[in-house]
């Protein structure tokens, strides 16, 4: 798969590197423990499939399914947080996404919680990612903070979204991400394991 290439702007951090909180308000010397990790959908744990409606057509991502069981093994929380925008303009229904998302859980296991913006882009709403909504909602799920929530991605939406809501993240390039969002990134894995292992301080 060709990957976005960097050129010029601030160098992300490794997988290998520490993973740092996004920025949220904490006392002085607190720590931060990552306890749930929120991955997007569409080109992070199933292949980006624009205009999907059929769940026949959903694919697993590289080393997806090898992720989470990583993640559940060592007892964090697991949630999806996905924009869905095809909802409000009527081209997808929310069958069809149930369905859909019933055929990722059958692929890659049970998520403990599924946080969807129906809302195009002009909606104005507070959920769509790069927006913080979708973040603050499933850690309020997960019974979590959101500084206890690392993200993982494809595009810098995912990244904007965990910054301003005060998590951590990861970006997992694709083809389709651009390398704008690649300098952007806090931290950069080449697929999905590794970032699941920053995620949990294993060395790569």
């Amino acid at each position: 798969m060709r990957r976005a290439v960097v050129t010029g702007g601030p160098r992300p951090a490794r997988a290998e590197e520490p993973l740092r909180d996004g920025g949220a308000a904490r006392r002085p010397g607190e720590a931060v423990r990552v306890r749930a990790v929120l991955f997007d959908r569409d080109g992070t744990l199933v292949a980006d499939v624009p205009g999907n409606t059929d769940w026949r057509r959903v694919e697993p991502m590289p080393t997806a399914r090898e992720a989470l069981e990583r993640v559940r093994v060592r007892g964090l929380r697991t949630a999806v947080v996905t924009n869905q925008s095809a909802l409000g303009r009527g081209g997808l229904r929310w069958p069809e996404l149930r369905r859909i998302n019933a055929r990722v859980e059958e692929l890659l296991g049970p998520l403990d919680a599924w946080v969807v913006c129906p809302h195009d882009r002009d909606f104005g709403c507070r959920c769509r990612k790069p927006r913080p909504g979708l973040v603050i909602e499933a850690a309020r799920r997960l019974g979590v903070r959101p500084q206890e929530c690392a993200v993982i991605g494809d595009i810098g939406s995912d990244m904007a979204a965990a910054r301003a809501a005060g998590a951590p993240s990861v970006l997992v390039p694709t083809a389709q991400t651009s390398a704008e969002d690649v300098a952007a990134a806090p931290m950069v894995a080449p697929d999905l394991l590794s970032a699941v292992r920053a995620v949990l301080g294993e060395r790569t």
